[in-house]
């Protein structure tokens, strides 16, 4: 166990602001999803809510008025919402630093993806060394699904991130045993409350890693020092999830209560798996594991077993000889019992990875959204990552000792993340549908069944065909983009701004395009009927994949 330095942040700082500026210049050429749309119009209902206690007004913290401001999308918690309006008010309304409004819009996003990988770092360090911290955020900056999710201006990376930043905070809390830390834990446990209701999974977190941490010597003599840092969580962190959050100041009780029976009896929506539509219980238990097989470049997966492969070997085998041992003598191993299990640093980072991949072993878990609900997990499997590339790195070092030192960490990064580097620079602005070589990449999974887009993100791909195509005024019908999401792309220049978006009915508009997905099939079926066709003018497609099919009313 090693403790950061300067050094170590500015190499995790520089890690993180490399990536926020890939994210920044990629994110232009990516389409609005229907998600966004709807936290864009939410931030900006908060954003009016600002100004008026920026400027004092009267009444801003009544209910009338919270109420008014935001009611609006008061199923998801404010913390990342609330970033995306002052983002918004700083860099495009008052500096005009940002063109964009989207742009200043998504930037907390991007911001977030920089965190997940600075915590990356910094665990990687903390645990095992800087190659391994180094490595580790490598890897995760180098997963195709999470590259595309951190350009969005929603709550998946950000859940990601806040969710590293706790268990971060909790693990230097029981390490360093100082109130200071403990009481950071409780404030990163609120953000993250504040963030996504992937916050509910923590308590199988840090319960189980307390009794691991705060034992005696001896099986049987309980816990020795109170846990404060779950104490520090117990109680700021709620505090801190009602103080952010305006809605809640209100009613609190029933309207925490409204907040979690939404995602407790969530409706299901729909979600391909090995060509089979699900959008209802039971869930297929193979779905987590199968999809991050399919998704996470196969070299990350095979860096994580070997570092995960320590770990274990710690955990059970020398069990197995401490069981020995005791049978032999009758009596307890030289040590104590606990003497050789591994950090409690490992166990917290298995824990907190294996935690948000659980849940979706449970039957009625929904699947709707694909790879990005246990992003959570990835930064911890991406330490391990780390760990298995140190331990490869030393297997070179020893095998060609003659290297000079460095030579072989710089081998054997360019062998194992130039593959994984291009799979996500070609993913984009697809990257929904990148999955691995191993089953084929886009093509391979579209073949297999699995889902390839959802939001109606993709319409963006369309701006060239729209341009060279339709006349002025005449109109398309936008299927599953939503009139938000349209519009911006419009107010924006990226799609024309006389052309006319009709997201109601396929009959009265001039085209209509259909974005393909298994359950989508009604809706092109619908179009072949209203335009007595049923050959597509127009096809964007990926890697030989079809996205979106556009078609022409017959006149």
């Amino acid at each position: 166990m090693r403790d950061t330095t300067r050094v170590d942040h500015g190499i995790g700082l520089g890690i993180a602001a490399a990536y926020v500026a890939w994210l920044y210049r990629t994110a232009r050429t990516l389409g609005f999803s229907r998600d966004e749309s709807f936290y864009f119009d939410a931030a900006g209902r908060y954003a009016a809510w600002f100004h008026m206690v920026a400027n004092h007004q009267k009444g801003a913290t009544e209910r009338a008025t919270i109420d008014q401001f935001w009611s609006t999308n008061h199923e998801h918690p404010s913390l990342v919402k609330s970033l995306f309006a002052l983002s918004w008010m700083i860099f495009h309304e008052k500096s005009k630093y940002i063109a964009d409004s989207s742009q200043a819009l998504r930037l907390p996003g991007m911001l977030m993806g920089g965190l997940a990988l600075y915590v990356t770092y910094l665990f990687g360090v903390r645990l095992f060394s800087r190659t391994a911290g180094v490595a580790g955020a490598a890897a995760l900056a180098l997963m195709p699904q999470v590259f595309y999710h951190a350009h969005l201006a929603c709550f998946d990376v950000a859940a990601m991130a806040m969710w590293a930043l706790c268990v971060y905070a909790y693990f230097c809390a029981t390490e360093k045993r100082t109130i200071g830390w403990a009481l950071w834990a409780g404030v990163t446990y609120g953000l993250l409350l504040e963030t996504k209701h992937n916050a509910w999974i923590m308590p199988a977190v840090v319960l189980p890693h307390a009794l691991y941490t705060y034992r005696s010597a001896g099986p049987f003599k309980g816990i020795q020092r109170f846990p404060l840092p779950v104490l520090a969580m117990a109680v700021l962190g709620p505090l801190v999830f009602v103080g952010l959050w305006p809605w809640l100041w209100n009613d609190t009780e029933a309207r925490i209560r409204e907040y979690a029976a939404f995602h407790l009896n969530h409706e299901y929506y729909n979600m391909e798996y090995f060509g089979r539509n699900y959008n209802g219980p039971p869930s297929p238990p193979s779905y987590a594991p199968v999809m991050i097989a399919a998704s996470v470049p196969t070299v990350t997966l095979v860096l994580f077993a070997l570092g995960l492969t320590g770990f274990f070997r710690r955990l059970l085998v020398e069990r197995v000889r401490d069981a020995a041992a005791f049978v032999r003598r009758l009596g307890p191993p030289a040590g104590g019992y606990f003497a050789q299990l591994p950090e409690s640093g490992e166990v917290l980072l298995f824990l907190a990875l294996m935690a948000p991949i659980a849940v979706f072993f449970l039957p009625k878990t929904p699947i709707f959204g694909g790879t990005k609900h246990w992003f959570p997990a990835y930064p911890l499997l991406c330490v391990f990552v780390g760990h298995g590339f140190d331990q490869a790195v030393r297997a070179f070092r020893s095998r060609f000792s003659r290297l000079q030192p460095g030579v072989p960490e710089a081998l054997l990064g360019l062998a194992v993340f130039t593959a994984p580097a291009l799979e996500t620079a070609h993913s984009h602005p697809f990257g929904i549908s990148a999955y691995v070589p191993l089953v084929g990449g886009t093509r391979g999974g579209a073949t297999l069944g699995f889902n390839r887009q959802f939001w109606g993100y993709t319409t963006e791909g369309l701006a060239s065909f729209f341009q060279s195509t339709m006349k002025p005024g005449e109109s398309v019908y936008i299927h599953d983009t939503t009139m938000g999401a349209f519009q911006a792309l419009q107010n924006e220049g990226r799609i024309r701004p006389d052309i006319r978006g009709n997201a109601w009915s396929i009959s009265d508009a001039d085209y209509a395009i259909v974005h393909h997905e298994l359950h989508m099939i009604e809706s092109e079926v619908n179009i072949w009927t209203a335009y007595d066709t049923a050959h597509p003018v127009y096809v964007l497609e990926h890697d030989g994949v079809p996205f979106i099919s556009v078609y022409r009313r017959r006149k």
